[in-house]
């Protein structure tokens, strides 16, 4: 069976992207990438939603893509990829599959499958939903020590209270604190 996991970078005020869907300000650096390229080599599929999805598939496949960062820009688009969304839609980035109806029960057939990790990149209206129904198991939050002052909150939507455990934190050179948590 496989993890489902979140990762998202938040502001130390609270919020994973600014106004206007604003990531400007997630602080990537060396130490960063490294993580980032570990995390994706032991994962074995990523989780979208449609928007985030549409920003990724029109940045990682691009040559600006591989310049940023080749690493990465290889495994995102080598890694299958599903996506969440209310209704079909026609995609262009390999290897994507859209799980569209039933998305709930998609998503748990998915986890049931053998094989690496699935990750959430982003998609916070996806996680909510997921999280609210058990579905999500582990939370990799980095913490980024900047106030962006206004911008769309983590986790915005949740309907209960949540509480999670800490299975443990990473301080990163640059200020990021990576705190991973168990649902």
């Amino acid at each position: 069976m496989r993890r489902i996991y979140l990762f998202m970078m938040v502001s130390l005020d609270g919020y994973f992207e600014g106004a206007g869907h604003d990531l400007s300000w997630h602080a990537v650096d060396d130490e960063f990438n490294k993580f980032a390229h570990e995390q994706l080599r032991n994962t074995g599929a990523i989780l979208f939603g449609k928007r985030t999805y549409q920003m990724m598939a029109a940045f990682w496949p691009t040559p600006q893509g591989q310049a940023v960062d080749r690493e990465t820009a290889n495994a995102m688009n080598a890694l299958p990829k599903y996506v969440a969304s209310d209704e079909p839609f026609e995609t262009k980035w390999n290897n994507t599959a859209v799980l569209s109806g039933d998305v709930l029960s998609e998503v748990s057939k998915l986890k049931s499958e053998s094989g690496k990790d699935v990750a959430i990149l982003g998609s916070n209206m996806l996680c909510v939903s997921l999280m609210e129904r058990g579905l999500v198991d582990e939370f990799r939050i980095m913490v980024n020590p900047c106030a962006i002052s206004r911008g769309t909150p983590l986790f915005a939507g949740l309907e209960r209270l949540m509480r999670f455990k800490l299975l443990d934190s990473r301080i990163f050179k640059n200020g990021n604190v990576l705190n991973r948590y168990a649902s």
